[in-house]
């Protein structure tokens, strides 16, 4: 099976990418222009297994700049994880490069997508859709996304939806609640927490620490992910991708001081805008369907994330 990643070299995709060939069938053609809030450093890092093995090419380019009929010519599935990310920077001047990756560039790959015969496009979107919400939080809420951000990636499930309707392109959307592990970005709270805490630095806490999430580690993620391809009848429909347990900021907070064996010292800062208090998937449909079940605790995740940062932190190769 032949298998575009876009945004390959992130967090998601990168994993992603590192799943799928597992299976000897799958060749995968992997687009990313590394742009966004990781460094191009560390998504060269990410790539770095990705680039030695046969079976994964790689197309440097965006997708506003590609041909993406071309691309698509002998697609089979396309996963679309391309795009910015990031809540709080979605706001002000800024707010240009999300609409150009987050909906023009999905535009395009979806009208390549209509001529294609593909058997999966796999659209990745955000728990941010949802809003404020409170208890567990079904596909068919409300969407009430709080930030620019969300409103594109919302934009990006609209027209996954036109475009399945008009042209019956095979789109599924996964919406994905927190998800954290080894590569996550350094604007993340994780990265930024565990970064913090071994370097003997104050970690930087935005609110009082009570709002909680729904935290998903990086392999429940991309095993929910890639199971979309033997799955059957996922097309038009939409699925929650979230973690095997919520906890609370401080409570993370607690467990990374236990992880690193020292007492973190902590500067608290105003609420950023655009964020929910509570996050809370329910899974059942993805359970019933792709038979998604995660299974890494958060203390185990944690711990998988601590060791990854002490090698980024000490500057050597992964």
């Amino acid at each position: 099976m032949r298998i575009i990643v876009t945004g390959c070299a992130g967090f998601i995709g990168s994993h992603l990418c590192e799943k799928l060939l597992h299976q000897e069938e799958n060749e995968i053609i992997g687009v990313d222009c590394l742009i966004g809030p990781t460094p191009s450093l560390l998504k060269n890092q990410n790539l770095k297994t990705l680039l030695q093995h046969p079976r994964f090419q790689l197309l440097q380019d965006s997708l506003m700049d590609i041909d993406c009929n071309k691309l698509l010519q002998k697609a089979d599935a396309v996963f679309h994880l391309a795009g910015i990310p990031g809540v709080r920077a979605s706001f002000g001047h800024d707010f240009l490069p999300y609409t150009e990756n987050n909906i023009l560039a999905t535009q395009l790959l979806l009208e390549a997508a209509k001529s294609a015969k593909l058997t999966n496009f796999i659209y990745a979107s955000t728990s941010s859709i949802y809003g404020h919400k409170h208890g567990m939080v079904s596909e068919d809420a409300m969407p009430e996304p709080l930030s620019p951000y969300g409103v594109t990636k919302l934009a990006g499930e609209h027209l996954c939806s036109v475009y399945h309707k008009n042209f019956n392109v095979p789109v599924t959307i996964l919406r994905y609640f927190t998800v954290y592990g080894p590569r996550q970005r350094p604007d993340m709270a994780f990265h930024r927490f565990i970064k913090q805490i071994l370097l003997d630095q104050p970690l930087t806490l935005y609110g009082d620490g009570t709002q909680s999430r729904d935290f998903t580690y990086i392999d429940d993620c991309v095993k929910g992910t890639a199971s979309i391809i033997q799955a059957e009848n996922t097309a038009g429909k939409t699925f929650n991708i979230g973690g095997k347990e919520r906890a609370t900021i401080n409570e993370v907070i607690g467990t990374l001081e236990q992880l690193a064996g020292k007492k973190a010292s902590i500067l608290y800062s105003d609420a950023a805008p655009g964020e929910p208090k509570h996050t809370h998937a329910d899974i059942s449909l993805a359970e019933k369907i792709l038979g998604y079940s995660p299974d890494i605790s958060l203390f185990e995740g944690l711990k998988k994330e601590i060791e990854y940062m002490k090698v980024i932190l000490k500057g050597e190769s992964i």
